[in-house]
């Protein structure tokens, strides 16, 4: 079961549970929220890479209920997180995804920046997507495939799949010009969080249907929406770094991308 938030006068919101662990008072505009679960090494690594960022933006770590220990407040708060969210309820990704933009939208944040906690995007693109905000922009797409961006070390598997068939159909039914629409850099405005026609505080957002669902909603309901370059990197050896299995998971992310694009998911 969901608990019920109560946001701006949104009673209706469909939240999991989570604790929160907030170290410092809210000091910028907007708020980078980093999606993690045992990540280890990794996300400190990616911490301490931010640390600077941290300084003139609020880092908050939405955890989807790591056990490796990575994310005590003694090993997080020196490296320069603002805000520990801790997902007690049911749900994956889209879920640890609604408590976080939720936590950002009670705070009064005017748009949250999202980047995944394995290491693999460089986050010296953050101010790109600070400005774009500033810009009016509502949905940001980060892109490592149009000019400026960078790809290192993508399996083949993953760039065809993305290439031939993940982004044309996200394109196709936004009609907009997606090209790296896996990616999970991005920038999300208050207004498009907050649009009821949008609506994502919704529990049948729980795996993968939210990143897909925001990119074609904003798009088709006339929001500014636009990609920037950004760099992703994969290990040069060793396991891919993800939490999608070859089987079930691909099968699942296909299932919620045609059921994106069939607007399964509109309000």
């Amino acid at each position: 079961m969901s608990t019920t938030h109560d946001a701006h006068g949104t009673a209706d919101w469909q939240v999991p549970a989570y604790a929160v662990n907030a170290f410092r008072p809210k000091q910028s505009r907007y708020c980078v929220c980093i999606f993690v679960i045992n990540e280890g090494e990794k996300i400190k690594k990616q911490l301490r890479n931010m640390q600077e960022l941290s300084k003139t933006i609020d880092v908050i770590i939405a955890d989807g209920g790591s056990t490796d220990g990575s994310l005590a407040p003694e090993i997080i708060k020196p490296l320069g997180v603002h805000t520990l969210l801790t997902k007690t309820g049911p749900g994956k990704l889209s879920a640890q995804m609604r408590m976080a933009f939720a936590y950002a939208m009670k705070q009064g944040y005017d748009g949250v920046i999202t980047i995944d906690g394995n290491g693999k995007d460089d986050p010296s693109a953050i101010p790109d997507f600070v400005k774009a905000l500033d810009d009016g922009f509502d949905h940001i797409q980060g892109s490592r495939f149009i000019p400026g961006g960078k790809s290192v070390n993508l399996p083949f598997s993953r760039w065809f799949g993305i290439t031939f068939i993940h982004a044309p159909l996200i394109s196709i039914a936004s009609r907009f010009r997606y090209t790296d629409t896996t990616n999970g850099f991005r920038a999300y405005s208050k207004q498009l969080l907050l649009d009821k026609n949008v609506a994502p505080f919704r529990d049948i957002f729980s795996h993968y249907e939210l990143h897909y669902y925001m990119a074609i909603r904003a798009a088709r309901l006339g929001f500014k929406v636009k990609e920037l370059p950004v760099t992703r990197q994969y290990p040069s050896d060793g396991p891919i770094p993800t939490k999608i299995s070859p089987l079930k998971g691909n099968f699942l992310v296909l299932r919620t991308l045609f059921a994106a694009c069939a607007g399964r998911f509109n309000p």
